[in-house]
């Protein structure tokens, strides 16, 4: 079903629209994308000149492509902004890989409706197609080990549950953002801060209250790098919790040398000694692909990463006309007409 969208379609409105005063965050409301204020304004001017050229309606195919290979995501948020347009969309389903020059999207239908979105649909499918990807990298280091996004601390907040869905989209197993996650279907991950011991005055402490209150279901991983040394403060907690404690984690800072595989080494060997086997060393803390694997190696089961997928560089996304009214169309250094993808999937309507 078509649906009438009250969307900007002249430069007077440019110039006349003033943002609201006073709102909390400078981030665009859905609201405010769904009607074209994050558009680049040159597009504003292309509809209302072929409005006024009565050629708005003319239909045209568009394809989007990446520039280097990488994980797709971002589809389900475009389909959502172009739902209810009269236009035609295929493209890869969200998780699948691709290669650079490879259509990812394809869109049919009058340009008019569906132009003034290029803007947004170029910036939703690179960055999340980005975070995806990093994701993907961090997964496959971690193998059958549990790898959670904590990268919500590195960007803005509006933007924050969309990276962590995108990075479970790309293989996480997890998020700490709550809405990241609830997006997901799935409960958030996160362990604790060292707000909580340094208020508390102390590890074992405030490892105590955690256990005391928080709910049966939520695992018992304490970071114990905030007053002692590492080793130390582990044998001291798993004495303390006993059969509840399900890990510790490390997130030792780099003034202190950050976490080394020779720390996660004697962590694990000294709780393997102590009979506290079964308590596993979640790691944290500037992580990436190799120190991952790195840290695999040396005896760490689990991984929380942060910046290395919240601050993946956007993937090059591009939207080309490929056709106007059914005949091959293109710009100089391009292929004019559609280019073959048999993994593209209906999308809408």
């Amino acid at each position: 079903m078509t649906v009438a969208r009250n969307t900007v379609r002249s430069m007077a409105e440019v110039r006349a629209f003033t943002p609201e005063e006073g709102r909390p965050t400078f981030s665009a409301t859905p609201d405010e994308i769904a009607a074209g204020w994050t558009t680049d304004v040159y597009f504003v001017k292309t509809r209302e000149i072929l409005e006024k050229s009565g050629l708005a309606q003319t239909r045209v195919t568009a394809e989007i492509f990446a520039r280097r290979s990488g994980v797709l995501c971002g589809v389900e948020e475009c389909r959502r902004l172009l739902a209810g347009l009269p236009v035609r969309v295929e493209a890869l389903p969200e998780g699948e890989e691709f290669s650079p020059k490879e259509v990812l999207m394809r869109i049919e239908g009058p340009y008019g409706e569906f132009g003034i979105f290029e803007t947004a649909l170029l910036g939703i499918l690179a960055s999340s197609s980005a975070w995806a990807t990093a994701a993907r990298e961090c997964k496959q280091a971690a193998g059958d080990h549990p790898m959670v996004c904590f990268g919500a601390r590195h960007v803005h907040p509006a933007v924050a549950p969309v990276m962590e869905r995108a990075a479970m989209i790309g293989g996480a197993d997890g998020a700490a953002c709550i809405l990241a996650a609830k997006w997901m279907g799935r409960e958030p991950s996160g362990t604790m801060p060292h707000a909580l011991f340094l208020v508390m005055g102390d590890t074992v402490e405030g490892a105590k209250a955690f256990d005391r209150f928080m709910v049966p279901g939520d695992p018992r991983i304490v970071l114990i790098d905030t007053y002692k040394d590492e080793a130390e403060e582990a044998i001291r907690v798993a004495e303390a919790l006993g059969p509840a404690l399900a890990g510790i984690r490390l997130d030792t800072p780099a003034e202190r040398g950050g976490v080394t595989p020779e720390l996660v080494q004697e962590v694990r060997w000294r709780l393997d000694q102590a009979g506290f086997g079964k308590v596993g060393i979640l790691v944290s803390g500037g992580l990436n692909p190799q120190r991952i694997t790195d840290l695999v190696r040396a005896g760490a089961y689990a991984f929380g990463v942060g910046s290395y997928i919240s601050g993946a560089a956007p993937i090059d996304m591009t939207m080309d006309i490929k056709e106007v009214e059914g005949k091959p169309r293109a710009k100089r250094g391009r292929l004019p007409g559609r280019l073959p993808n048999p993994r593209l999937r209906p999308l809408l309507p």
